[in-house]
């Protein structure tokens, strides 16, 4: 063993010769490759695995550096981890892309072409997932001992294809060929508990417990990827769990020679962990997905607590060594879940045990739309989860004992804020549990903040003012920029040097270049380089041809009626029609781009998704018109496509019906890629507006507080409809088959959902969309004042770095410092 010892005690070369002999040992050795059965897949494999080798060697000095420094930890629990593609991530927080790129040149590959052979990883399906990645590279470049934590699904939540411009959903296997970035750690197993009953029994002591027994168990495998910071030698965890059986198969069933009932517990188990996000439609649906949630929260609590037990801590130091933070509601079972522990399992105190809790966990709000505020039937918890259910009943019972003792009479409170929701059926409000135990609760931007305190969660700020802060979202630079945008980043580097990588507020220092007209040619020739290569992308990957010479127009993001889609679409359908009424005319060519997921059960989406695509075809079916006004949706929008296309984007939309969206962070990565916003004043485009200035994006719309005034007074769409010539021709291009002759009712919904009610006010706004959208026509023929407003928006974008974001967690909420990882001791190159 000493020998081994003496080797593990030197680092792997990460030089061009070290690179390519560790790629030449996989090549043999892990996969059993030679020069005849060689694929360029088998490359990327061998290549990833050899940059995983040295991800893993500070992986292993961090764990060390956290074993012996002893420092508080903060736990991020997140059911999703948008990831993406890691392997230029890790090459350049590594420090060795040139490296790399070199290497594989010497061998006649392209690095380029081995990364467009990598899968997303299907880990996550939105913002909130993309941010909890962000967040996980900000911790470990801030060199904050972090770890996250998360289920390893087997499969993503679907891959989109279009049939007929139709979205149709397919099983998105990401796993097919393995995940050469994890490590799978078959010795840590993690049983995970469900059903069962509550039994009561009396301690040698005669003090009363209860505990839970009879249940169907399950096991959690942990799989581990390593998140490496940025040129430093921390390298965090995500752990993500697999669910397995606690045995493989019935062994009484097999012989009576039923071998599906055999296998089916295995089965049942293992579906835990199989789809990212199921269908919550309908009951099996739901439980399944609690079914998730409990069970990634009960694994990562278990590991969390016996780290904490192996220094011999005791339970009251766990506040000083241990920060959870819930990301969003998804997560909150883990507050009763502690309770269980430490009250069932450790036999404190209650009293004690919730003060406990309460200093360990804080929770994050992701939205304001109160069909998102998470509530599970009582029902359904108590037969999953029945002890959860009485402690949940406990927590509650103390609750509304402490708020009716400082509101003494206030009866309708209590029944506001009670964590059960006294319906028919009755419902536990998960949101409610999340501030209830933490001691901290953030919104996501300043205007989301100012809504969580007064609408939703209202009279939990009148109770607990000082839990409620904000934190702004922000994304990390190095992947939205230096990687995505190579170019830019170089540009950018070569006029005020590169110390913005990791202090973005740097990028203010361009505001001083943005009328310099050598700066402008050269930053108008990057961008027109990225749309370029965009382009050419998309001709290659989904055979279609656009026009790199046209004004970018790009709406990317889930498909969602509140995100408002249609009415972008409602702006096509009228330029359209206004080029058929001046056929002499000339316009800025103009080419908008859309991608983004509908969730398979929201007919509405996939509507606005098949109404975009048939105005596609009936643009292009006029050559006059598709050279100067086209349509395109890119299927299967993942992060990978984003980072093609963000760079490429001249002007970006965020046209959310003000006040719905909790902060959007694809508006800061078009920001911080120059791409000036569109948008209402919703999420964090407020603050982006402080940022970057006024003169420097478009805004138009209803307020938030406007939109509130505009439903109380009644909105009546049906009036707009009849007394404004322009919208009534453009809802009845809708509504009467213009779009789509050969099925003339398929729109008809949306032409009544917009007649007949407009939730989310897309009439109302229409006017003043279409004058911004003349704005942006009349900016973008002045490419000077354009490049300038352009610049603007790059130096704007410090603010909204994902490493500011954290720093604030780190200090405000966490009480975690910096622990700076050293060379291993003796370690040597």
């Amino acid at each position: 063993m000493k020998k081994l010892w003496e080797l593990m005690e030197t680092y792997q070369p990460m030089d061009v010769d070290g690179l390519l002999r560790s790629i030449a040992d996989h090549l043999e050795f892990s996969q059993n490759k030679n020069r005849h059965n060689l694929t360029s897949f088998d490359l990327y494999d061998s290549l990833a695995l050899a940059v995983r080798d040295r991800l893993t060697e500070f992986l292993n000095d961090t764990e060390q550096h956290y074993y012996e420094e002893n420092p508080k930890q903060v736990y991020y629990l997140s059911l999703e981890y948008l990831i993406g593609r890691s392997l230029r991530n890790n090459l350049v927080n590594l420090g060795i892309y040139e490296v790399c790129r070199e290497a594989m040149e010497q061998v006649g590959y392209d690095l380029e072409e081995l990364e467009e052979l990598e899968h997303d990883a299907g880990l996550g399906n939105g913002g909130l997932g993309r941010l909890a990645a962000c967040f996980l590279d900000s911790m470990a470049t801030l060199q904050l001992p972090a770890q996250g934590y998360g289920i390893r699904y087997e499969y993503g939540i679907f891959e989109q294809r279009f049939e007929h411009g139709q979205q149709v959903e397919a099983p998105d296997a990401w796993l097919e060929q393995g995940y050469p970035w994890e490590i799978p750690r078959w010795e840590t197993l993690m049983p995970v508990h469900f059903y069962g009953h509550v039994e009561q029994y009396v301690d040698p002591q005669g003090r009363s417990h209860k505990r839970w027994v009879g249940t169907q168990d399950a096991l959690a495998m942990a799989y581990d990827v390593p998140v490496a910071g940025f040129e430093n030698r921390t390298v965090n965890t995500l752990r993500l769990w697999r669910a397995r059986a606690p045995r493989d198969f019935d062994f009484q069933a097999f012989n009576r020679g039923d071998y599906m009932a055999a296998v089916s517990e295995r089965q049942q188990i293992e579906t835990i962990s199989k789809v990212l996000y199921p269908n919550d439609q309908g009951f099996s649906g739901k439980e399944l997905r609690l079914k998730q949630q409990y069970f990634f929260v009960a694994a990562s609590l278990k590991d969390i607590l016996q780290r904490f037990l192996e220094q011999g801590h005791s339970w009251d130091l766990l506040p000083e060594k241990v920060a959870i933070q819930l990301n969003d509601t998804h997560p909150s079972i883990a507050v009763a879940e502690l309770m269980r522990i430490l009250v069932d399992e450790e036999r404190l105190e209650w009293n004690q045990a919730w003060a406990i809790t309460q200093k360990v966990f804080a929770y994050t709000n992701h939205t304001v739309l109160p069909e998102a505020l998470e509530k599970w039937t009582v029902e359904l918890m108590g037969r999953l989860l029945p002890r959860h259910l009485e402690i949940i009943y406990e927590i509650n019972d103390h609750f509304l004992s402490a708020v009716a003792s400082r509101f003494p009479g206030d009866l309708e409170l209590l029944r506001r804020v009670s964590l059960i929701e006294e319906s028919n059926p009755k419902q536990i409000r998960m949101p409610h549990l999340a501030i209830a135990g933490s001691h901290a609760v953030n919104g996501v931007a300043a205007l989301h903040t100012d809504l969580l305190k007064t609408t939703v969660f209202q009279d939990f700020h009148r109770i607990f003012p000082e839990r409620f802060q904000n934190k702004t979202n922000g994304i990390t630079p190095r992947l939205w920029l230096k990687c995505a945008n190579p170019e830019l980043a170089t540009l950018i580097s070569e006029r005020i040097g590169p110390e913005w990588i990791t202090q973005l507020d740097r990028l203010q220092e361009l505001k001083a270049h943005a009328q310099d007209s050598g700066f402008q040619q050269q930053w108008r020739e990057v961008h027109q380089r990225k749309k370029e290569q965009f382009a050419a992308w998309l001709q290659h990957k989904h055979d279609l041809v656009i026009n790199p010479n046209t004004l970018f127009d790009v709406q990317i993001k889930r498909i969602h009626e509140y995100k408002r889609q249609l009415l972008n679409l409602l702006h096509i359908i009228h330029q359209w029609q206004w080029l058929l009424d001046h056929p002499n005319a000339e316009i800025v060519p103009r080419t908008v781009i859309f991608a983004g997921k509908a969730a398979p059960g929201y007919h509405m989406a996939k509507q606005v998704i098949r109404l975009a695509n048939a105005i596609g075809q009936r643009l292009e079916q006029d050559k006059r018109i598709r050279e100067l006004l086209r349509v395109v949706f890119v299927p299967n929008y993942g992060v990978s496509t984003a980072e093609k296309l963000i760079p490429a984007t001249d002007v970006s939309q965020h046209i959310s019906t003000a006040g719905m969206e909790a902060s959007g962070t694809s508006n800061m990565k078009f920001v911080l890629n120059g791409a000036p916003i569109l948008g209402t004043l919703d999420g964090a485009n407020v603050e982006i507006l402080e940022e970057v200035g006024p003169d420097n994006c478009f805004i138009f719309g209803l307020t938030a507080d406007e939109v509130t005034q505009v439903r109380a007074q009644g909105h009546d769409p049906h009036r707009l409809y009849h007394e404004h010539a322009e919208i009534r021709r453009t809802l009845d291009a809708i509504g009467n088959g213009t779009c789509l002759p050969e099925a003339p009712d398929a729109f008809r919904d949306v032409f009544d959902s917009l007649v007949h009610s407009d939730y989310y006010l897309l009439l109302a706004d229409f006017e003043s969309y279409r004058e911004c959208q003349q704005r942006v026509e009349a900016v973008w023929q002045d490419p000077a004042r354009w490049t300038e407003i352009s610049i603007h928006n790059t130096a704007g974008a410090g603010k909204f770095s994902s490493d500011r974001t954290i720093q604030q967690y780190a200090e405000d909420i966490w009480g975690v410092a910096a622990s700076p990882v050293s060379p291993g001791k003796g370690k040597k190159r």
